[in-house]
């Protein structure tokens, strides 16, 4: 296997033992998630109809906000640790460090994502489990990761990182989570693929472009 391969799994393969170990950044971004879904359940009265139409915009409200817990926790475990910089001084390509980070917070999204999927279809009675809206929820998550590994690298060296996250990532992500929530509205509501397809299509776009701009400045991010 490449070095590089090998230096991107371990990335991945340290941050999941570490979650693993103590569970400290899944159970909050599954306890923010499970009272996000909650609260929306009784604190609108809405009908069948209505709450089908509104199911995305949970979702994906709910995903974003532990996306940005989770992403925020990651990298500041990472700074407080030292273990930043122990990556920046390791003999290998930054790119893989990146790669690394975004596969391992991508892991942590999908998780609490596949927990949160059947509560919520129980919740409010609607069948989730539609392979066009799991493929949305992958991509949408896949450009949220992408884009807010680089800015959760970039804020974690501030001493207001929590607070500067949200304001960074929130703009720039907004894009993906637009088109995330137009597609999964789509699948949702039985809407044809011809339909649902410019969404889709914008969504795949975003992920490229996003993914390929943190790929190319990243380097320049944590030189910083």
């Amino acid at each position: 296997m490449p070095l590089f391969l090998r230096a991107t799994f371990a990335i991945v393969r340290k941050d999941l033992t570490a979650e693993f170990r103590s569970r400290e950044l899944f159970s909050a971004m599954l306890v923010f998630s499970l009272l996000v879904i909650v609260i929306y359940n009784f604190a609108l009265e809405l009908t069948p109809t209505i709450r089908r139409e509104v199911t995305s915009g949970v979702l994906w409200t709910t995903f974003a906000f532990a996306g940005t817990l989770g992403l925020s926790r990651s990298m500041a475990v990472e700074k407080d640790r030292g273990s930043l910089d122990g990556l920046l001084l390791a003999p290998v390509d930054r790119a893989a460090i990146y790669f690394g980070k975004v596969m391992s917070n991508l892991v942590f999204m999908l998780l609490v994502e596949v927990f949160i999927l059947p509560i919520y279809s129980a919740l409010y009675n609607i069948n989730l489990f539609h392979p066009g809206l799991l493929l949305v929820i992958l991509l949408g998550s896949l450009g949220y990761a992408s884009v807010g590994t680089l800015l959760a690298t970039m804020s974690v060296q501030t001493r207001t990182r929590e607070v500067l996250l949200p304001i960074l990532l929130f703009p720039v992500a907004i894009p993906v989570l637009l088109a995330a929530v137009k597609a999964s509205t789509g699948f949702l509501n039985g809407a044809t693929l011809a339909e649902i397809w410019p969404s889709l299509n914008l969504l795949i776009a975003y992920d490229v472009i996003l993914s390929s701009a943190a790929f190319m400045v990243f380097d320049q991010v944590v030189e910083e």
